[in-house]
């Protein structure tokens, strides 16, 4: 297995990204969206990706989104981790924003997270390190989904997805008119006791999604409560859609 740093200029910004892939060619191409706060090589991430390159022979890219990982300096990406953390253990003075506020921050992120995934797709496979017509899926919850949908949307060259820890609030027109334009295969998960999410917000994206082929798996816990049963679920999902 090697792992491979490459970066990538798209609208005047540096994106940096990292390549997992098997020796030889991979059989299949897996985008990897992290989740807010986090960045390309965090830990479930980077396992996952070792995993799918040695068990599997696929190959897994991932890029830092906007404003994450060494996009922004260390400290402001330890401010954004206090932030988040303290959201989910619901503490009084936690940043919260206003639903108008945070739909326009998400198609705000969606419109330049979106290229550059496209264009970190295009540099993978120039790079020849996936087999010529290589099936490309994707994973990504929470923020990896709040991208994942407007990117599945915009990008044809995906076939199937799993996404989860995501949510479609009433006005945010944006995002139910790119869930309903995504057909390929998904599979979707939900924590039943999200601390920030909605949980009918949760099953109105869910409902959303154009595809015929979908499916949700709803676990109890929280927001980073998603069990292993569950990671070991998308594998079965993939080798159905990526063989």
């Amino acid at each position: 297995m090697v792992q491979r740093d490459f970066e990538i200029e798209v609208a005047g910004e540096t994106v940096p990204g990292v390549i997992w892939a098997p020796a030889g060619r991979g059989s299949a191409c897996l985008a990897m969206g992290h989740g807010g706060s986090q960045h390309k090589k965090t830990a479930d991430v980077r396992a996952r990706a070792i995993r799918y390159a040695s068990r599997f022979g696929w190959v897994s890219v991932a890029i830092d989104a906007p404003g994450h990982g060494d996009r922004v300096s260390r400290e402001e990406a330890a401010e954004e981790q206090r932030k988040t953390l303290a959201r989910l253990r619901g503490d009084a003075g936690a940043v919260s924003l206003s639903s108008a506020e945070k739909n326009s921050y998400l198609n705000a992120l969606a419109a330049q997270a979106v290229p550059e995934w496209r264009a970190a797709l295009d540099e993978v496979l120039e790079l020849g390190v996936v087999a010529d017509g290589a099936p490309i899926g994707y994973w990504g919850v929470s923020m990896g989904t709040s991208i994942g949908v407007p990117l599945l949307a915009a990008e044809g060259r995906f076939c199937c997805a799993v996404l989860g820890l995501g949510q479609l609030h009433p006005d945010h027109a944006e995002l139910a008119a790119a869930a309903r334009q995504i057909s390929i295969p998904l599979r979707f998960a939900l924590q039943w006791d999200d601390e920030i999410r909605t949980r009918e917000y949760g099953l109105a994206l869910f409902e959303a999604f154009g595809a015929r082929e979908k499916s949700m798996h709803i676990n109890p816990g929280g927001h980073l409560e998603i069990p292993a049963a569950e990671a070991e679920s998308w594998e079965s999902f993939y080798q159905r859609h990526l063989a």
